[in-house]
Parts: C-alpha cells; sequence; structure tokens
C-alpha cells in the first residue's frame, strides 16, 4: 500500500488541493461574477463557489491517472478498491470543509459547492471510465457550459443545470448524489492504463 500511496501522490497532489479548496471555499464564499447570458437577454450570476470543485475533481482526475504499471498489474492486489476509498475519502473532506463553512458563515453558496462536488466528481469519474483524458474536460465544460447556458432568466436556472440551484433544492442534492454514486461504481469497475 506504501508504493500506491506514493504513486498516486497523495501528499505531494491530494492533500494540498483540499487544503486549497478549504482556503478558497473559506475566503470566496459570497463572491460572484455576472456573465453574458447566452440564451437569455440578462447576465448570468456565476459564484466563484461554482468553480471551486474543479479543485477537487483536478487533483482527483490527477491522482488517479499516476499509474506504476509494474506494481499495479498484479491481480492480487485490490487497486480498483484503493483508488475508491481515495475518492470516497477526498470528497468527504471537501464536502465536510464546504459544509462547516457554510454552517459558520451561514453561506447558502459553501452548502452548493458541497453538493456541486459531489456530481462533478462523479461526473469526471464516469468521464474518465470513458476515456482518460476526459476525467478532467468533463467537469470543467459542465460549469461553463451551465454558467452560460445554464440559465432561463436571471436567477431561474433549467432543471438540467443541477450545479445553479440553490443548496435547499433536494431534487438537485439527491441527482448529484447519484452521479456521484455511479461515478464510485464505474471506478471500481475501471482498468486504468498508461496515458500515451
Amino acid at each position: 500500500m506504501i508504493w500506491w500511496y506514493k504513486g498516486r501522490r497523495l501528499t505531494a497532489v491530494v492533500l494540498p488541493g483540499l487544503l486549497a479548496f478549504t482556503l478558497l471555499a473559506a475566503v470566496a464564499h459570497g463572491e460572484s461574477v455576472a456573465l453574458p447570458g447566452l440564451l437569455t437577454s440578462g447576465g448570468n450570476l456565476l459564484f466563484l463557489m461554482h468553480l471551486t470543485p474543479l479543485i477537487v475533481t483536478g487533483i482527483l482526475a490527477h491522482s488517479l491517472a499516476q499509474r506504476l504499471p509494474e506494481a499495479e498489474d498484479l491481480s492480487v492486489r485490490p487497486i480498483q478498491r484503493y483508488d475508491v476509498a481515495l475518492a470516497l475519502c477526498t470528497v468527504a473532506v471537501a464536502v465536510s470543509a464546504a459544509g462547516i463553512i457554510g454552517a459558520l458563515a451561514g453561506s447558502p453558496t459553501a452548502y452548493e459547492a458541497a453538493r456541486n462536488t459531489l456530481f462533478l466528481t462523479g461526473l469526471m469519474l464516469l468521464a474518465g471510465a470513458v476515456h482518460p483524458q476526459a476525467a478532467t474536460v468533463a467537469p470543467v465544460a459542465w460549469v461553463f457550459v451551465a454558467a452560460f447556458v445554464g440559465y432561463r432568466d436571471f436567477h431561474r436556472p433549467w432543471p438540467w443545470a443541477v450545479t445553479l440551484h440553490p443548496a435547499g433544492y433536494v431534487p438537485a442534492f439527491l441527482f448529484c448524489l447519484a452521479v456521484f454514486l455511479c461515478g464510485l461504481v464505474a471506478l471500481r469497475h475501471t482498468r486504468r492504463r498508461p496515458t500515451s
């Protein structure tokens, strides 16, 4: 397990990334920027907290892409279980940190970041099961597509734009949780190959 820990670069990549996520969530939980709407006449509001889950998906995608083929190709080692545990623990820490910040600061956008971390990580894992390079692109593409075309009008997101819904919207949370669980299942059954 030591070779897996070092190979996945937990100390060098995952832990600093989680710290950066937590610090950014603590500092930027109320900040927003207005973007032009492509489908509406008004602007679209994008909270910086909608971008913070990309830190988690980025570090996790990078960590899972690190391979030691000579050690991992042996069938006796439960690599996929270790990777699922890594994804689960990373997301649990990020969601807990965002939830604590939301509770302490009274910030609904911090709760949204927690929920969106579930969805975007699940999306990253599902995309990575299809193609390794898609793992980093899919969450970023989702965030920006949702930001530019996810609103019917100002403050009213389309049903499919789950990352833009308010924190208390239960159907969005349940959908995000389902996508994350599907991503874990996909990770468990994905045989990783070296990236070229």
